[in-house]
């Protein structure tokens, strides 16, 4: 067990039904936060960990790429070049940021306005760039300037000082909704999912975790990489078109088939990818693209501390110190100018890892600084990109189903310190559901920020204004010309963060619930707040790499 585990289990003790109930919460980790495993061990449980987001952190470079028109040989380098900087994030927020046991990668939640900065620079909206190398260099200009800020937010503590705000009513809410956000993810809804496929995915996961893991200490350790791997040789062997003499044997799943596997495309890949930093040219800022990349940092540092509260839960910790959120943001951020100078669309912290530590009670950070290294040094092969490739979505979508389901429980867990008897709770709990998944499926009707733009009348709102501001901005000797780009500047990156922050739940979610839980009459028992001081790790429980490098180490002290 983790020095956190036991000093949260001894602060708790005799707390009544509460504390017992966090007691059995950390009872139930193989592995603590400080906790090392073996080595062989800790490589094969560390390599698990990036499995469960190996589907996501494809998904973002492959939809990057085509939306581009990226040639295929580059875009090989541009996915492999993700898992190299999810390493180095990863290895970099587990050492020097928050220090807990999460995944970094590539950010969904930056995804929407990626899409709408290339959706300009390839259609001409910026003279003179319409290439996919055009569109990449303005997206990694504008990474690292509003990453910027989030560093800024991070370290100079402003992040941290909304932990006094956040009660159990509002974390439940937004934790629920990270895992609620992916149900009709293609994966696991795409009309020609393969039913079967997803089925033995997600009946193998269960078998191993819920029925068989007190049969033998390796289906408790290890249900998503031994269902991963079963699942994906059956699917290969279906996939097989072999001719041996006179013996030919016919797949059983056409090159159509959702669970067909691509062998082929390992064998044609590079073995070796130049990955280095300003590999595709030199960055170049937009303004008006850099407004609308913060509005993605918002709502991936939104995400980000509902993970934290997500995981401090899972491995019976405390519920997250201001210290450590302004740590962990600030890293965030970081990286997040690592990505930009490496070529890539951002880096957060990622749910997936996090489902996965439910199932099977590793919350090891250096089981995830292992699986992180494994990472970083494949991400130059090409043959292994390549391999991930091959993974069918039903099986990504039968882990998804098993582990967001998980994060699902965890967000609602966090009631038992609110009194579900007080209709206020209860309306702000709902409301905040509701809205997470009724307004980002609202925005899905707009395929990027420019047909939301159009949806709202923005070009039309603007000129309608300038004339009614005409008599003033002719009293000041400005020309209508003049004021209507600033002004359509403006009104662009107020509807561009609408957009961005409404297409994710938990930032919708979240968001409602902070402002009703804060401005709605409650008491401080009521709201969950009385119980939850006593669950919060302190400050000075938290060390950071520079007070430890220092020789200020505050646990040594006490």
């Amino acid at each position: 067990m983790s020095n956190a585990g036991d000093e949260f289990s001894d602060r708790d003790a005799g707390g009544g039904s509460d504390a017992d109930s966090e007691v059995a919460v950390s009872e139930d980790i193989e592995y603590g936060i400080d906790d090392k495993p073996p080595l062989g061990e800790s490589f094969v449980l560390g390599i698990q960990h990036y499995l469960t987001m190996v589907g996501a952190n494809i998904a973002v470079p492959l939809i990057l790429a085509g939306a581009m028109g990226m040639p295929s040989d580059v875009t090989a380098r541009f996915v492999g070049t993700f898992f190299v900087v999810s390493g180095i994030a990863t290895l970099a927020q587990t050492t020097f940021g928050n220090r807990y046991p999460i995944v970094q990668g590539a950010p969904f939640s930056m995804l929407a306005p990626a899409l709408a900065i290339v959706g300009v620079v390839t259609a001409g909206g910026v003279a003179g760039q319409p290439d996919w190398q055009a569109a990449l260099l303005q997206l990694q200009g504008a990474i690292i300037v509003a990453a910027t800020v989030e560093v800024a937010m991070g370290y100079f503590g402003l992040v941290g000082k909304l932990r006094r705000f956040l009660s159990p009513v509002v974390v439940a809410p937004t934790i629920a909704l990270i895992g609620l956000s992916l149900f009709s993810a293609p994966q696991i809804t795409a009309a020609n999912q393969s039913w079967w496929l997803l089925g033995l995915t997600l009946g193998l996961i269960l078998l191993f975790s819920q029925y068989l893991d007190v049969r033998h200490k390796a289906f408790r350790l290890y249900p998503v990489i031994l269902a991963l791997v079963i699942a994906w040789v059956v699917a290969a062997a279906l996939s097989l078109d072999v001719t041996l003499g006179p013996v030919s044997i016919d797949p059983v799943l056409g090159s159509d088939h959702p669970g067909y596997v691509p062998l082929g495309q390992v064998t044609d890949s590079r073995f070796l990818l130049p990955i280095y930093p300003f590999q595709w040219g030199v960055p170049q800022v937009t303004t008006a693209f850099v407004i609308g990349m913060f509005a993605g940092v918002l709502a991936s540092m939104v995400e980000s501390i509902g993970d934290y509260y997500a995981v401090a839960n899972l491995s019976g910790s405390g519920a997250p110190s201001e210290k450590r959120m302004n740590h962990g943001i600030g890293m965030e951020g970081l990286m997040n100018v690592f990505s930009g100078i490496m070529g890539t669309s951002g880096s957060t912290s990622y749910s997936e890892n996090i489902g996965a530590i439910g199932l099977t009670g590793v919350a090891s950070r250096y089981v995830v600084q292992l699986g992180a290294a494994v990472m970083l040094v494949v991400g130059f092969v090409g043959y292994f990109g390549q391999l991930i490739a091959t993974i069918p979505d039903p099986i990504v979508g039968g882990l998804f189903i098993a582990m967001f389901g998980q994060i699902v429980a965890v967000g609602i867990s966090n009631l038992r310190h609110v009194d579900l008897d007080s209709s206020r709770n209860t309306f702000v709990i709902g409301f905040a559901l509701f809205v997470g998944l009724a307004i980002p499926a609202y925005m899905g009707n707009f395929e990027s920020t420019i047909a939301f733009r159009e949806a709202v009348g923005l070009e039309g709102t603007v000129a309608a204004l300038v004339d009614a501001i005409d008599p003033l901005l002719a009293a000041i000797g400005v020309s209508e010309t003049a004021a209507a780009g600033p002004l359509e500047t403006a009104a662009q990156a107020v509807v561009d963060t609408i957009y961005i922050i409404g297409s994710t739940g938990m930032a919708v979610g979240g968001l409602a619930a902070l402002v009703l839980d804060n401005t709605i009459p409650g008491s401080r028992e009521e709201r969950g707040l009385a119980q939850w001081d006593r669950l919060t790790e302190d400050e000075s429980d938290f060390d950071s790499f520079w007070d430890r490098w220092l020789g200020t180490d505050s646990s040594a002290e006490r």
